[in-house]
């Protein structure tokens, strides 16, 4: 038998991409650059700091061991410049020290790839596969984000959502509020997950995420108990205006938490229905 027809597919870690490593070797200058000013910057403001011996307090002190930072475009490997306090003891309470604000110690992830695993994970990412669907994205070196890691951040967004739904909102107003009911198939679930979510408008114009909670979509119980919480928390003011589909779960529960706030329906909902009727090839000649 002929194996003529089998293709060996090209693996991540195999491949040569030359522009991905000349922007790996300019991030990982461009940073070992931004790092040294930053060190530069601190040693100027300590300058006048000086030992008992009339000696610089401050000074450099080497490197710290090279570490690699994980970012959208794979593994970038760093060495930290070392900062040294002469003036007192290494556990001294007033011994100064530098801690860079643009590679934190405990650093090891980039902000924007931090972003992108929960995304990754609520499109039906298993824990177990991360290593290897983040190999084929970032290269071989990004193994490192093992189920077990995944699962510590998981530990991590769940404790941060939950204090985000605590938060105090006493002193916030907001002048709008728009309602919405997005279906998710997040972690390939038979039924779809609604999520109720609702966005703020501040009298600045800053529009912000005021609260969302899982329930049906035309639920108004489930309205009702957004909206109650976000008054036992502080939402004392009700919103001058309330946007929301036609669905009326929202408007029967809006018009016994906040009686006084207006109502509009909201014209892309109320547009997307009125194209719906027409023929796909009809419906983008209509200027509504």
């Amino acid at each position: 038998m002929s194996n003529d027809s089998v293709i060996k597919l090209i693996q991540p870690e195999t491949f040569d991409d030359q522009l991905t490593d000349v922007l790996r070797a300019g991030a990982r200058a461009l940073l070992a650059q931004a790092v040294e000013a930053e060190v530069a910057d601190f040693l100027g403001r300590h300058a006048d700091v000086k030992t008992t011996e009339g000696r610089r307090r401050i000074v450099r002190h080497g490197h710290l061991p090279e570490r690699e930072v994980m970012t959208g475009i794979g593994a970038v490997a760093v060495r930290q410049p070392r900062v040294r306090d002469r003036g007192v003891g290494a556990h001294d309470p007033g011994r100064i020290r530098f801690t860079p604000a643009i590679l934190p110690p405990c650093v090891r992830r980039s902000k924007s790839l931090e972003a992108v695993l929960p995304v990754l994970y609520l499109k039906g990412i298993s824990m177990g596969d991360f290593s290897e669907a983040l190999a084929a994205l970032l290269g071989r070196d990004s193994a490192g984000l093992s189920a077990s890691t995944i699962g510590r951040l998981k530990d991590i967004w769940r404790d941060e959502h939950a204090h985000w739904q605590k938060r105090d909102l006493s002193a916030k107003r907001y002048v709008y509020i728009w309602a919405d009911g997005i279906y998710l198939e997040a972690r390939l679930q038979e039924e779809k997950q609604c999520i109720l979510v609702l966005i703020g408008a501040t009298p600045e114009g800053k529009k912000e995420l005021v609260g969302l909670t899982d329930g049906a979509r035309e639920s108004a119980h489930d309205r009702r108990d957004l909206l109650l919480d976000l008054k036992r928390r502080g939402l004392e003011v009700p919103p001058e205006l309330a946007i929301a589909d036609g669905g009326l779960g929202f408007w029967k529960a809006a018009g016994e938490v906040w009686p006084r706030t207006r109502e509009q329906r909201c014209w892309v909902h109320k547009t997307a229905n009125v194209l719906a009727k027409l023929p796909k090839s009809q419906q983008p000649k209509p200027r509504i």
